[in-house]
């Protein structure tokens, strides 16, 4: 039933003809594209006279529930007026717009009579990074980067400069602010900037508490304006797939720079602790013919006719390592196969792992929480990057020593006393699967970090110790954080020959392609173990990005591989 046979149905009120145009003071809105449908009404009368003069009927609605009506005379007579002065205000706004145009075009044409020249007289500049402006004050410098923001008013230009080391406030007065070349500029254009760094006046405040006054500029390119500008692409709140479609433009922005700045912050001090640990880095090939994690998520290739995969981990080759080099780590990328679109899954994503030699189970343990709690430690050292996370990040709490221990029996306990059901909806029993959901529901509960240890043989991977006080469960360990769930993990290794080749009948794996990995345990086998951390999980948790792919570069996860 359309709109006009249901305003109908009312024997008092006439059908509207055709061509109708509906007003509703409630909900209308006052635009060309509105009005011809009760559904799509415009706002006021007066703008309906105004935009649809020769309309035959305006049919009016005052009240929510009360129907389309004939608009009266009165009514009629009061809208004319109304679109009299609209008519009026917008003729006036239109007026204004082509002067202001002419005015701008004139004043243009003025600025390129303008020309800016580099002061021979002036002493030679030293070329600086922005992050060296504070010791470089009261000397002329010359500092290249990207336009961030820009303000430009009557004689006065403020031009915020990017070089990926920081941020600096520019000045430019008279000339320099009139010149066709600044009244054009556009943000992203790539500039070259002459002048005297300042410290800041009391009271004002700017990237580094100082300013650069500028005493010449030169454009080196130009980025484009109008509807091809920089924040016309990537605006805040645009389709998700239309800012990964433009990641190369949205890693300008502070946000996504300040989180790749972290991420290096991160592995630095990754590697920090580790040397401090006399742990050695090693590198791991990525191309492999074996697997680790299940066949289920191996990225296949043809490698020069053979088969071969993208490693899943390099496990197995840094325990390769431990009798030669003693205790190794890794950071390398891996790559799963999985077509999960969780918050923090990726088919590509930057793997830190490690192999231990001779250590207990709990070592292992231990020496996981030291290199985390210790790892973030470095990480705040950096007062740029402590800035930075404060930022992204105001209420992050360090973790402290020791990690709450909990065992998987009772991570079971924990869920089934609080009606947290497993994946068939049913309550969790020994030797099943604890999902996302589940284990971030009571990770965020519990909300401290969290060494879940001893799954279920049939649940974890060929390679991974039994505990000789309950041989249903492993010597295995995962580590949870609040908001964000997992982010290692890790397992002592088989170290008998014997109980390896059981492994991998139980797993259907063939163990021939596996004779290097198996030789471990024949020439001076020992105990061992070993983990992986996801690098973006950890970010995630430290920056508080709802999703790892926000920690990823250029994320690649299920139908994402571009740019």
């Amino acid at each position: 039933m359309t709109s006009i046979e249901k305003l109908s149905l009312d024997d008092d009120i006439p059908p509207p003809p055709a061509g109708t145009i509906f007003v509703d003071e409630k909900v209308g809105v006052d635009t060309q594209t509105a009005g011809s449908s009760a559904e799509s009404p415009v706002k006021t009368a007066a703008f309906a006279l105004y935009a649809f003069p020769a309309a035959p009927a305006y049919y009016l609605k005052r009240a929510e529930d009360s129907p389309f009506a004939p608009i009266t005379a009165s009514a009629l007579k009061k809208a004319k007026k109304g679109a009299e002065g609209l008519a009026k205000k917008i003729k006036a706004a239109e007026e204004l717009r082509v002067k202001k145009e002419a005015d701008d075009a004139r004043k243009l044409e003025e600025a390129k009579k303008i020309v800016i020249r580099n002061d021979p007289s002036l002493p030679a500049a030293k070329s600086i990074k922005i992050r060296q402006a504070t010791a470089n004050r009261e000397i002329r410098v010359k500092v290249s980067g990207w336009v961030h923001r820009l303000r430009v008013q009557k004689g006065l230009a403020f031009l915020v400069l990017r070089d990926g080391s920081g941020f600096i406030q520019c000045i430019l007065s008279g000339d320099l602010a009139n010149a066709y070349s600044t009244l054009t500029l556009t943000l992203e254009s790539t500039v070259v900037i002459y002048g005297i760094i300042h410290p800041l006046p009391e009271g004002k405040i700017a990237p580094g508490n100082h300013e650069l006054v500028v005493d010449y500029y030169d454009v080196f390119g130009l980025a484009p304006g109008g509807d091809n500008a920089i924040s016309n692409k990537v605006q805040e709140g645009a389709d998700l797939s239309l800012l990964l479609d433009n990641r190369h433009l949205v890693l300008r922005g502070e946000t996504f720079a300040g989180i790749f700045k972290v991420r290096a912050a991160l592995l630095r001090s990754f590697r920090r602790v580790y040397e401090e640990f006399g742990i050695t880095e090693v590198t791991p090939p990525c191309m492999v013919q074996t697997q680790v994690e299940g066949g289920s998520t191996l990225f296949a290739l043809k490698y020069y006719g053979e088969d071969a995969f993208l490693t899943q981990s390099s496990q197995l080759y840094l325990e390769t390592c431990l009798p030669a080099l003693g205790d190794v780590f890794c950071v390398q990328e891996s790559f799963r196969a999985e077509r999960s679109h969780t918050r923090r899954h990726l088919s590509e994503y930057t793997h830190v792992e490690a192999e231990l030699a001779f250590l207990s189970f709990d070592d292992l343990l231990t020496h996981i929480e030291t290199l985390i709690t210790k790892t973030i430690e470095y990480v705040f050292e950096d007062k740029e990057i402590a800035e930075i996370l404060h930022k992204l990040n105001p209420g992050f709490v360090a973790p402290t020593l020791p990690f709450r221990r909990m065992t998987y029996e009772s991570a079971l306990e924990w869920l089934n006393e609080h009606n947290v059901p497993n994946e068939d909806g049913e309550k969790f029993k020994f030797g099943d699967d604890i999902a996302e959901a589940a284990e971030r529901k009571m990770t965020d509960d519990i909300g401290e970090p969290i060494l879940l240890t001893r799954f279920p043989v049939e649940i974890k991977s060929f390679y991974m110790q039994k505990c000789a006080n309950d041989r249903r469960v492993t010597e295995s360990v995962d580590v949870l954080m609040p908001n964000v769930g997992e982010i290692v993990g890790g397992s002592m290794r088989i170290f008998d020959e014997a109980e390896l080749v059981a492994g991998f009948k139980r797993e259907n794996i063939d163990p021939e392609p596996y004779y290097w990995y198996s030789d471990q345990r024949k020439y001076g086998t020992c105990p061992h173990g070993g983990y992986g951390l996801g690098t973006e999980r950890i970010l995630a948790w430290l920056c508080d990005r709802f999703t790892v792919r926000d920690c990823s570069l250029y994320p690649r996860f299920t139908g994402r591989c571009k740019p």
